[in-house]
């Protein structure tokens, strides 16, 4: 738990590390949290992020499953964001896990995978398919808000 003062319009809480919350938080404005859940009134609108490999996929059930035992500050959980951990279609193990997790959430993303992200983020101008799932997030938020 992370206790603030600071308001934020979103919070990006990573499931696990290296799950990508402090791009995602870069390219929505709003605020990682270092995979901390953030206890701040009034009750904050929450993103959460994993990669989509088996270890991010299982942190992020553990996530999910903490949320939804009230085992976390009060939030409104808008969604969980998946982020492609490589190029490429999802195994299928994976996948199934993935559209198991979709179910426990109000709302699931897929980040494709952005091979110049890991030379540089450009939170101004970034890839159609991101912008695409960015607006999706946006308009969750501000009608959670």
């Amino acid at each position: 738990m992370w206790a603030t003062s600071t308001p934020s319009r979103v919070w990006v809480v990573g499931t696990h590390g290296g799950a990508g919350e402090t791009t995602l938080a870069q390219l929505l404005g709003g605020t990682a949290t270092d995979r901390r859940w953030p206890s701040i009134s009034p009750q904050p609108a929450v993103v959460l992020v994993a990669r989509t490999h088996a270890t991010g996929l299982a942190a992020a059930q553990l996530a999910m499953r903490a949320w939804a035992a009230a085992e976390t500050p009060h939030v409104r959980l808008a969604g969980i964001v998946l982020v492609a951990d490589a190029p490429g279609k999802l195994p299928k193990p994976l996948a199934d896990l993935a559209n198991i997790l979709g179910g426990g959430v109000p709302h699931m993303w897929h980040v494709p995978w952005v091979g110049a992200y890991r030379l540089e983020v450009d939170p101004v101008d970034p890839p159609r398919q991101v912008r695409r799932v960015l607006a999706e997030i946006n308009a969750v938020i501000a009608t959670t808000t």
